[in-house]
């Protein structure tokens, strides 16, 4: 691929992404948009437990698989090392989209905040939530975790170098704040529905798993022992001090 193209290919990725991310914000909060998770093609309840149990399986196999390192060492065979970020951006987004698209809504009210004041915090807990997210990719490198740093190094005819192991900002208090950040934003609702409900308990237990048994093995493999005392100090999700 020549470098012109894979800078505009990564840069139309990054977009798919930014649009997929703020569609997200307004589905999660069931608001701002015509689809969203309350709403949708009238279901049985049966069915529509199933197809979205389906739709967010399908999402979690393909973010963790193709996010693995011998998934990468295979399918850069027949992608250049340079858009094999972009491109897994763009698959994740087209999946997501499809999750958007084909969610059935399940109505039935959980909890419901009337308070005016309680509501409103509620909301806002989860809007810092969704910054804590945008933030904490920033803290390490958002444009490599989105590709575009990848594309433009191509097209500089320059070598990614890997980066050395540093704390930042939340990376300090806790080990993975993006992933907080989301639960943060699935968590905090003043109006609980089922379907809601399940995006949330399934979600959360994807990331507590994916998490613990992938991200932090594929860490500890990059960054040895380094990332061992990390694990030691720092606690994984939640903010609790940890006994060294």
């Amino acid at each position: 691929m020549s470098r012109s193209l894979a800078v505009l290919y990564g840069g139309v990725c990054y977009a798919a992404f930014l649009v997929t991310f703020l569609y997200a914000i307004a589905f999660v909060a069931g608001m701002g948009v015509p689809k969203h998770i309350d709403n949708g093609v009238a279901t049985p309840q049966v069915a529509a437990l199933m197809i979205d149990i389906a739709l967010l399986a399908l999402f979690a196999v393909q973010h963790s698989g193709m996010a693995r390192p011998a998934f990468k060492r295979w399918w850069t065979r027949f992608v250049p090392q340079s858009i094999e970020r972009s491109t897994f951006v763009l698959v994740s987004s087209g999946v997501l989209a499809l999750l958007f698209w084909q969610w059935r809504p399940l109505p039935q009210v959980i909890w419901q905040v009337d308070n005016g004041l309680a509501s409103g915090l509620l909301w806002a807990v989860s809007l810092l939530g969704w910054l804590l997210v945008l933030t904490s990719s920033f803290a390490i490198n958002h444009f490599e975790l989105f590709g575009l740093r990848q594309v433009w190094l191509h097209a500089r005819r320059r070598s990614p170098k890997d980066e050395p192991f540093v704390l930042r900002a939340m990376y300090r208090i806790v080990r993975h704040p993006l992933m907080l950040g989301f639960l943060i934003a699935f968590w905090a609702t003043p109006a609980m529905s089922l379907g809601h409900l399940l995006f949330a308990v399934v979600v959360t237990g994807y990331i507590v798993v994916a998490v613990r048994f992938l991200e932090e093995r594929d860490l500890v493999a990059v960054h040895g022992d380094a990332y061992r005392d990390y694990q030691r100090r720092v606690p994984m999700l939640l903010p609790l001090r940890k006994r060294v």
